[in-house]
């Protein structure tokens, strides 16, 4: 409890003169004046009333920080997060128990005085003036509101929490002046809901909702009298009082208000007797947040929406206006994540790939013609404990959403450089007859740059040698043969349609590289970017920026803006076609076999890096979009070798490590759901 410290030179006067002098102190401070007489008695009243009138009456209360829920495409709930447990509630969702135990504890008159209980100032200055001591405060509920409005607005600062407290004139004149702006604007029983709902209530919670649920399980509104008479109990000292440390002197507290509340006639003798013979009833709740809590591996989803509210314009034009939005909290965040899509992932993800292997492979799903991400996660789990081979590097996102670097691509890169050539005239039968290993084409970039013939390009395989029209050239994945296409597509066009198809940069924020060896996937991108790519194939050249938010409702129950996809035609509907109609051929007798899917249509491509550092395998159909990469995530070496999975990997291609993790995901996520097909495309 706040208390009105009173000076050594009013404790020398004698009794009668204390009288007289508290009297005028009580009247100036209603009035909202200070008189110049009081400085007789050393409290420095002409600077208090110089500060009472300069004080602005405008006093507003800022919004409480609330814990956000994190829900999925159906309504479950994936998270709770917050900067503060509190769940703010409404008058009639808090038992009247508590409301009386809190007045008859802190202010019994509270509905008789005004914000300032001028009988309850004598009392404490006589009684604290008599004894010397500080021992009896006067500051009503109201007052106590105000303060506790401090601390809040003081957040987690240390600094301007001690000076939210500080026991000075000034503060108690800026309290009172504030209270009675409060007492002017509010009804009592406003000012006791808002003073239950912001006060702290020890073990990380905030407001007589949270504090509830806390200690014992229920809600505010089902509150026994001993439950209710523990929490009114508890405002003087959350730590001094904490049942869980000190049950002894939290039983001392809590019947000592239940004594109050006997003798104020609220409650009867023998409701109070039976009351104290009851034990505390704890029924401790540990604190239940954060995304580390999020089931199926949606940890890094989760962190993925943070990140989204953090960075988005949507949620603020600054970086601190998102901030306040996010530490403020009291969102329901409807996200576009799909359980079962998440599931089948996360069974993926964690069966071909352990925790603990020196890989690890991360995934996301999509929805064409939506951005919406259906299922995010990895190999590793979201946290930070290393024993347990945790991490809260989203492997799966870049650098500025809480990712990593990214990975090369490898072919996976390859259908942009055919979306690019298809558009710029090129058809799909153009046939190249190529070696094994040929020099690098001279290529311009956008800015005039040109790339002299220097180096050689060559395949995995020396027996890919010949000539390939574009089908046979993406299904056996023939690099010789994409050398020559970018360079008669023109570097700038390819670019240009990379750029469209949404990568503008790295995923560590580093410049796109437009250079020759972009066909070969030398750009570090990440698995979320690859899937929106490929969905843009599967809509019919229609791209959508992965969007993780379908809606939000902010505090007060109404609806916020939130991200858009921003749709758009990229490339027409006949070169996405037929990317797919190659992609298909992948599938069905090229290097991505093993990750066909069966009884659907299904498109993909693999993808392996230089040495085998990194393997990928990104498909569709129709309905999802899902991107694979396996790599060693630290100082990433070759997989041949290792043991992934519980297997010994001989040599690591993106069709026999990724392709297999890409399947079982994606059947596990079109389970139940009926089967799409391609537009069919006629290739030579």
């Amino acid at each position: 409890m706040a208390e009105l410290r009173v000076v050594a030179g009013i404790r020398k006067l004698g009794h009668g003169t204390r009288l007289v002098a508290v009297s005028v102190v009580a009247g100036v401070v209603a009035a909202g004046m200070v008189l110049p007489a009081v400085a007789a008695v050393g409290l420095g009243a002409q600077s208090a009333a110089d500060d009472f009138q300069s004080l602005p009456d405008d006093f507003k209360t800022p919004p409480l920080s609330q814990a956000t829920t994190i829900l999925d495409a159906q309504g479950g709930t994936i998270a709770t997060v917050y900067d503060r447990d509190r769940t703010v509630v409404p008058a009639d969702r808090i038992s009247p128990l508590v409301k009386t135990a809190l007045v008859d504890t802190e202010d019994n008159r509270f509905y008789e005085h005004g914000a300032i209980d001028l009988k309850g100032v004598l009392r404490a200055l006589d009684k604290n003036a008599s004894s010397g001591t500080t021992a009896q405060g006067a500051s009503t509920l109201t007052q106590q509101y105000v303060k506790n409005v401090f601390v809040e607005e003081a957040g987690d600062d240390p600094q301007k929490v001690a000076e939210a407290q500080r026991q000075t004139v000034g503060r108690k004149i800026q309290e009172l002046k504030y209270a009675i702006k409060v007492e002017e604007t509010l009804s009592k029983d406003q000012i006791l809901t808002n003073y239950l709902n912001i006060t702290f209530f020890g073990e990380q919670a905030y407001g007589i909702e949270a504090a509830s649920q806390r200690y014992f399980g229920v809600h505010a509104a089902d509150l026994t009298l001993p439950q209710a008479a523990l929490l009114a109990g508890l405002v003087q000292s959350p730590t001094g009082y904490d049942p869980t440390v000190n049950p002894t002197a939290a039983k001392e507290r809590r019947d000592t208000v239940l004594r109050k509340m006997a003798g104020y006639g609220h409650i009867t003798q023998e409701e109070a007797r039976q009351a104290i013979a009851a034990p505390l009833g704890l029924n401790v709740q540990a604190p239940q947040q954060g995304c580390i809590l999020a089931k199926q591996g949606a940890g890094f989803f989760c962190d993925y929406v943070r990140e989204t509210v953090l960075t988005d314009p949507a949620f603020g034009a600054s970086a601190a206006e998102r901030q306040a939005v996010w530490k403020r909290g009291g969102l329901q965040i409807r996200t576009t994540l799909d359980p079962k899509a998440q599931a089948a992932l996360q069974a993926s993800v964690t069966g071909h790939v352990d925790a603990g292997d020196q890989a690890a492979t991360a995934m996301s799903i999509v929805q064409p013609g939506t951005g919406k991400i259906l299922a995010m996660g990895q190999s590793r789990p979201y946290g930070v404990d290393g024993k347990q081979h945790q991490t809260q590097i989203n492997y799966n996102a870049g650098k500025a959403m809480g990712g990593g670097l990214g990975f090369p691509t490898g072919s996976t890169f390859k259908p942009v450089v055919a979306a690019a050539a298809l558009e710029s005239g090129i058809p799909a039968d153009q046939a190249y007859t190529t070696d094994y290993s040929i020099p690098w084409p001279a290529m311009t970039d956008c800015s005039g740059g040109r790339f002299p013939s220097s180096g050689q390009v060559h395949n995995d395989s020396q027996s890919l040698t010949g000539r390939f029209d574009m089908k046979s050239a993406m299904a056996q994945s023939v690099n010789t043969y994409f050398a020559k296409l970018e360079a008669d597509t023109g570097l700038c066009n390819v670019a240009r349609m990379t750029n469209k198809l949404g990568i503008t940069q790295q995923a560590g924020g580093e410049k796109l590289q437009v250079v020759p060896s972009m066909t070969l996937g030398s750009n570090d991108l990440t698995p979320l970017t690859m899937a929106a790519v490929y969905a843009a194939f599967a809509a019919h050249g229609t791209y959508c920026a992965p969007t993780a938010i379908a809606s939000v409702t902010g505090p007060d129950g109404k609806p916020l803006a939130v991200p858009q996809a921003n749709c758009s035609a990229v490339m027409s509907a006949g070169t996405a076609d037929t990317v797919s109609a190659m992609l298909k051929g992948v599938v069905e007798d090229g290097t991505g076999q093993t990750a066909g899917l069966t009884g659907r249509d299904s498109a993909g491509k693999t993808g392996t890096t230089n040495d085998s550092r990194q393997v990928w395998f990104v498909g569709y159909t129709p309905e999802m979009a899902g991107a694979t990469v396996v790599s060693d995530t630290d100082d990433p070496k070759p997989l041949d070798g290792q043991r992934i999975g519980g297997q010994v990997v001989g040599q690591a291609f993106g069709g026999t490590l990724a392709g297999p993790i890409w399947r079982d995901a994606m059947d596990g996520a079109l389970a139940g759901t009926p089967a799409g097909t391609f537009t069919p495309v006629q290739l030579p």
